[in-house]
């Protein structure tokens, strides 16, 4: 891989919050690595260690963050959490990935100050995987680490196989916590697996607050008695309420630790008023909070295009529900709950998404996108690595990710039936734990 070294612009002095010492340094890399273009992005990292003797000297731990489209974690709470496990070994640079955070984000405004859909697709093809890997490359060198090891939590998973795919001899090790995706090149299959587990997930649900399948129904209901009568329910950004737009609190399914969120949304969804029955404040808030598309375009724009090594998306995840998996479809009953399926209704109903439809269309009927990842390096991989995967995930499916860990010379297995998506932030001592484990021996 070329990436010359990061030029650090800046570092902050360190300040020491419960048991964490933390600096933020900003550094500037190449749009696209390894030719002579003039244009750069600015990146946001964030250095971690522990507030204890020695810690200065631990060897380095990258966190690459879930998404796409997120930022790294903010260590709010210190020496907590899952950066409570790793400190006593690591000190840990928590990087912005290109587009989000700190690191010359990507917004509506940002991508259309590049001109049309073209433009602005050029643009976002070098905001994959394989680039982000290029970003860590540069900045490791800029620091002037030999080497250090990851932690990939969901789409920070696949940015690890791309790694290694990439650029192996700069890892110590590679933990993965719910990241082991899809390699061969086609979403199809993942959205497939994905409305399985979802309906899965959505049953068992139903059999904890049973009460909760008829509120459900009747906040479709009052969603279409509203449109019907043309006075239709609105989001705060103005956005119509829609049977997708409800469908979308299947994202509360993805975790354990926010899945009883949905049932304490659906408890005052409905106002029954004696003039007309309407949804409630709250419960609008927390629809507009599931679809925070201003602030994270890039998460529905590159959601499927995460998968393709070649060929068209094509809406892979339209496709799939339509042929297989009707009661998904609006027009049911009682739809379904949906989870990460970016779909084309998304950029005619979302104000904040609207007027990047033509970029999405023209994203999805991309052909040619570059391979994400090596299957032969990954064939003879000799670093370190360990995954967490967890039986009933609603977003990486069991299944597939033990295909592509068969993939993977060497990758050990630690598998949950109890943790979901969001198990590093549940039980992040067990799943750390067993995942440092496995690679130390």
């Amino acid at each position: 891989m070329i990436a010359r070294p990061a030029t650090l612009l800046s570092r902050s002095p360190e300040s020491t919050w419960r048991g964490a010492v933390a600096s933020s340094l900003r550094f500037s890399v190449p749009l696209r690595h390894g030719d002579a273009s003039p244009e750069s992005l600015e990146l946001f990292a964030r250095a971690v260690r522990a507030d204890e003797e020695g810690s200065a000297q631990r060897p380095w731990l990258l966190f690459l963050q879930g998404g796409p489209g997120f930022p790294a974690l903010r260590p709010t709470g210190g020496a907590s959490g899952w950066l409570a496990e790793l400190l006593p070994r690591f000190q840990v640079l928590l990087l912005d990935q290109r587009g989000t955070g700190g690191s010359s984000p990507i917004d509506a405004a940002a991508l259309l100050g590049r001109g049309g859909p073209e433009a602005q697709a050029e643009y976002l093809s070098c905001f994959r995987a394989p680039d982000i890997v290029a970003d860590a490359e540069a900045v490791r060198q800029g620091l002037g680490i030999a080497s250090w090891s990851t932690l990939g939590q969901s789409y920070g998973g696949f940015i690890t196989l791309s790694y290694l795919s990439l650029a192996p001899a700069s890892l110590d090790r590679c933990l993965i916590t719910g990241g082991l995706g899809e390699i061969r090149g086609d979403a199809a299959p993942v959205y497939r697996a994905t409305y399985a587990r979802m309906r899965e997930r959505e049953e068992e649900f139903f059999s904890w607050h049973p009460e909760d399948r008829e509120r459900l129904q009747r906040v479709y209901d009052v969603v279409r008695a509203a449109r019907a009568a043309g006075s239709p329910e609105r989001l705060a950004d103005g956005s119509e309420v829609t049977e997708t737009t409800v469908q979308r609190l299947g994202m509360f399914l993805g975790g354990n630790g926010r899945v009883q969120g949905l049932h304490f949304a659906l408890e005052q969804a409905v106002v029954e008023a004696p003039e007309c029955a309407r949804l409630s404040a709250a419960f609008l808030g927390v629809l507009q909070a599931q679809l925070d598309h201003a602030g994270h375009p890039l998460y529905w724009l590159l959601q499927e295009s995460i998968y393709s090594s070649g060929a068209p998306t094509a809406w892979a995840a339209s496709r799939v529900r339509a042929a297989e998996y009707p009661d998904f479809l609006p027009s049911a009953p009682c739809p379904r709950l949906l989870g990460e399926m970016a779909l084309p209704s998304d950029y005619e109903e979302s104000v904040p998404l609207r007027q990047l439809a033509p970029l999405a269309w023209l994203l999805a009927e991309h052909e040619g996108w570059p391979a994400l990842y090596d299957p032969q390096a990954l064939a003879r991989n000799a670093v370190p690595v360990a995954a967490a995967v967890y039986t009933h995930d609603v977003y990486v499916d069991r299944e597939l990710s033990l295909a592509t860990a068969g993939a993977v010379r060497g990758l050990r297995v630690w598998e949950s039936e109890t943790l979901h998506h969001d198990g590093i932030a549940d039980d992040p001592s067990a799943v750390i734990g067993a995942l440092l484990e496995l690679t130390d021996a």
